[in-house]
């Protein structure tokens, strides 16, 4: 859970009036002050106003609806007598599995000493797991991706006509992904706008998000937080100039590095990552693929092997990284510039957390310099690029592998480019 070492405000969660037994729990996470979104939002969103949220990953967001559905479960408990199994008081929707796992271990930090359960309902596993859950316990908190959800709602084994509170979570992802008729139909299945409290986050809004966000809300509140600085402060920036067969030598040269102890790559699309993996392997690099297409079980393991230092670096695509907090990321490496800047600013953001510097390097080959304007005007600084030094220019050790040339992704496989849009990505 993410809260700035450095608070920008003088609001302490003890001044929220909060339940005791909340606050404990506040406490023992090592949060006092809020941080500018939690400030902005608490005093709304706890008086069971619907409120709209604009702010980026990593600001406290979760931490803000997360305590806002806690309290009102303590001001407003039902006696067990009236509860039913299969049906939730709150429900938290967020677009990728590794994003809702997030949710639902901050949610469970929270609910330390309130007795609160939370259940998670994802695709890619348990099954069978998640619907015994709904059938046999009292669910208080359901943190659930679109996809599965639809599927138990469909067979019966949820119902949210109970609901007392929504909550969308990066609802501009979820619109990126394609999950909006998902999302709807979801919404469908809730109780009434009139009769629940919704509080919707964005990292960005575009017309489609605010058109949706006036439809599942109510007077909502409207608050932005513009990042002090699009980008994170801490993070140093460089983008190495480079040619497409020069981007492989300079990225395994970088990371035998000592300073670099944990790393993440980016690549555009599955197919790109799934090369990039194989490459590093290829070269001896302690390496592992994080994207849609790997089981979810396995993703999780190899976090947990990423965050104990097992695995130096991860490849990912742009919705995967979505998912990944890990503390101590030294680097972050776009071995492609994204498709857009809010991207760029997310990926980087992955890096300079929790207090600590870190560090961003970009390749920009023929193919994708042209997007570094767009990059530079969204964050409002110059970048500095500079061609690489003769270390990191250096042969690899292992000849490249060779692959045919003007192979196209498979329909489907991530990116935003042509010959991608509109392709419906598979459930979560």
């Amino acid at each position: 859970m993410t809260s700035d070492s450095k608070h920008t405000g003088d609001l302490r969660f003890a001044d929220l009036n909060l339940d005791k037994r909340l606050l404990d729990a506040i406490a023992a996470i090592g949060f006092e002050y809020c941080t500018p979104i939690q400030a902005e939002t608490l005093p709304w969103t706890l008086a069971c106003e619907d409120l709209i949220g604009q702010a980026q990953t990593g600001t406290g967001k979760t931490a803000a609806f997360l305590i806002t559905a806690i309290q009102s479960l303590l001001e407003t408990p039902v006696p067990k007598e009236d509860r039913f199994a299969s049906e939730p008081r709150v429900l938290a929707l967020a677009p990728t599995r590794e994003l809702a796992m997030q949710i639902a271990k901050d949610a469970e930090q929270l609910c330390k000493h309130t007795g609160h359960n939370v259940v998670t309902v994802v695709g890619g596993m348990h099954y069978d797991k998640q619907r015994e859950q709904l059938h046999n316990e009292i669910v208080d908190i359901l943190v659930a991706t679109p996809g599965r959800l639809i599927d138990f709602l469909g067979s019966q084994d949820v119902f949210l006509d109970q609901l007392d509170i929504l909550i969308l979570d990066e609802a501009d992802r979820m619109l990126d992904m394609g999950f909006i008729p998902d999302v709807k139909r979801i919404i469908r299945k809730c109780t009434p706008k009139d009769d629940r409290q919704t509080l919707l986050f964005s990292a960005t809004f575009n017309q489609d998000v605010l058109s949706l966000a006036s439809m599942w809300t109510r007077n909502a509140e409207f608050v932005e937080i513009e990042p002090e600085q699009k980008t994170a402060e801490r993070v140093e920036q460089t983008v190495y100039l480079v040619g497409d067969d020069e981007k492989l030598p300079v990225l395994v040269n970088y990371l035998k590095r000592p300073e670099v102890e944990k790393a993440l790559v980016f690549a555009n699309r599955r197919d790109q990552c799934r090369d990039l993996e194989e490459d590093l392997r290829n070269q001896g690099v302690r390496v592992a693929l994080m994207s849609g297409e790997i089981a979810q079980n396995k993703r999780l393991k190899t976090l947990e092997q990423f965050k104990k230092g097992n695995i130096q670096v991860l490849v990912a695509t742009d919705v995967a990284g979505r998912g990944i907090h890990v503390d101590g990321v030294t680097h972050v490496f776009n071995y492609n510039l994204p498709d857009s800047a809010e991207d760029y600013v997310h990926r980087i953001g992955r890096t300079g957390r929790a207090g600590k510097t870190g560090v961003s390097v970009s390749f920009a080959g023929e193919d994708d310099s042209f997007g570094l304007p767009a990059i530079e005007s969204y964050i409002d600084q110059k970048l500095k690029t500079e061609v690489p030094d003769e270390a990191l220019m250096a042969e690899l050790d292992n000849p490249p592998i060779t692959r045919k040339r003007g192979r196209r992704p498979a329909q489907g496989q991530g990116g935003r480019g042509p010959g991608n849009r509109g392709s419906r990505p598979r459930r979560n």
